[in-house]
């Protein structure tokens, strides 16, 4: 069996959850069974790459569709270049019009993983202006037509039905994403920490992700004055989707002299360490299809507060684990395709700081979730059971 992962994100060039989860799945699987990486970008060195691909020099430009256009230009080169696999597995939005593509080209079976879904990100417009109609046409077009569906999340299952009805359940099978908790595991050196300035002596309270509406970042630093005062905010956010939503996150954080923020996208090993040294991770989002980052955070035995929305309620146990909060009794459009933005309740920053600063107050329970939250990523979340569910899904579509 030879397979063709195709995807926008793979190492060095990585900056989200899909980039990571195709990193450990390719890894894995080539245990397995024959696959190659066909991936957008620079050459890499990695023997799983077949190819990296850059768009066409036509579509050069600053308007914000272009950027669209541009990924499928990727997707129109990649597309030729599987000839010769069985099947072809698609990530995300950027690669599922070359999966689909491929299919009809090669009359393979095409599987899609969605680590996102277009029209519950309707404030992808503010970044791609028309180009979030081409993003979602390419989205429509792969999954409608894929032969399985791989969501990560139950809730993510969820979704897919919902948005998508001309998909049929049947088609939609929820395989979890995994994690290495060799790479993410407590780690008792400073050298990071100190790096950045941060005061091992005081509490800290942690987010790492990309600066984007999706990830609730504003409502995290609304929280901020409500925190228990001897607290430090740490920020580990980059990559912004536009520049008016960096402008409003900086001109937040001016006012908030608690905050550290680290404005750049860090290797893991200092993630890991900043993660290991944290009283709290907070992950307040407002759209999050798995959560990856909630079980680095869990593997460094550092206790958890998050949104319950999309599969974090899969990864993190309530009470036990960290604490789950709800966006509120006015968020329910967040999830709803076509609403105008990503909603919270009014009262999410103060729903958000009350277990903060519970967990803040209370070493012995930090101690009690962190120590438990490892043990869950332990016994229910790794990369190679991913595989062998994955390489399960594969023969049964070629009937192997």
């Amino acid at each position: 069996m030879r397979v063709s992962l195709l995807t926008r994100e793979f190492p060095p060039e990585v900056y989200g959850g899909a980039g990571v989860h195709v990193e450990y799945l390719s890894r894995e699987l080539a245990r397995l069974i024959d696959v190659e990486v066909r991936c957008f970008g620079s050459a890499r060195s990695s023997p799983l790459v077949a190819a990296a691909y850059q768009p066409w020099e036509a579509l050069g430009g600053e308007r914000p569709h272009l950027a669209a256009l541009r990924h499928m230009s990727v997707d129109l080169a990649m597309a030729p270049d599987v000839e010769g696999a069985d099947l072809v597995h698609s990530h995300t939005w950027y690669t599922n019009l070359a999966g689909h593509l491929a299919k009809l080209l090669f009359d393979i079976p095409h599987v899609a993983t969605t680590h996102s879904l277009e029209p519950l990100r309707p404030w992808k417009a503010e970044q791609l202006g028309g180009g979030y109609a081409l993003s979602s046409f390419c989205e429509r077009t792969g999954l409608e037509a894929a032969d399985a569906i791989i969501a990560v999340s139950h809730g993510m299952r969820e979704d897919v039905a919902r948005c998508y009805p001309a998909v049929h359940e049947d088609r939609i099978h929820v395989i979890h994403n995994g994690i290495d908790p060799d790479e993410y595991t407590p780690d008792p050196s400073t050298d990071v920490i100190e790096r950045f300035s941060i005061d091992p002596d005081r509490p800290s309270v942690v987010f790492v992700g990309r600066i984007t509406r999706q990830k609730g970042l504003v409502h995290l630093l609304d929280a901020a004055g409500y925190l228990d005062a001897g607290a430090q905010l740490i920020l580990c956010a980059a990559a912004p989707d536009t520049r008016e939503i960096e402008e409003e996150v900086r001109a937040r954080i001016a006012g908030l002299p608690q905050v550290r923020w680290i404005d750049e996208i860090l290797p893991r090993p200092w993630v890991a360490q900043i993660l290991s040294h944290a009283s709290v991770f907070v992950c307040p989002s407002v759209y999050e299809p798995f959560g990856l980052v909630n079980l680095e955070a869990m593997a460094c035995e550092t206790p958890v507060v998050a949104t319950a929305v999309g599969g974090i309620p899969e990864i993190v146990v309530d009470g036990e684990t960290g604490y789950l909060v709800p966006l509120g009794p006015d968020a329910s459009t967040a999830s709803r395709p076509g609403s105008a933005a990503p909603a919270a309740g009014p009262d999410l920053p103060r729903a958000l700081a009350e277990p903060i600063n519970a967990l803040l107050a209370d070493e012995s329970l930090r101690h009690r979730f962190g120590k438990a939250g490892r043990a869950r990523v332990l016994e229910h979340f790794s990369w190679s059971a991913v595989a062998e569910r994955t390489a399960a899904l594969y023969a049964r579509l070629l009937g192997a």
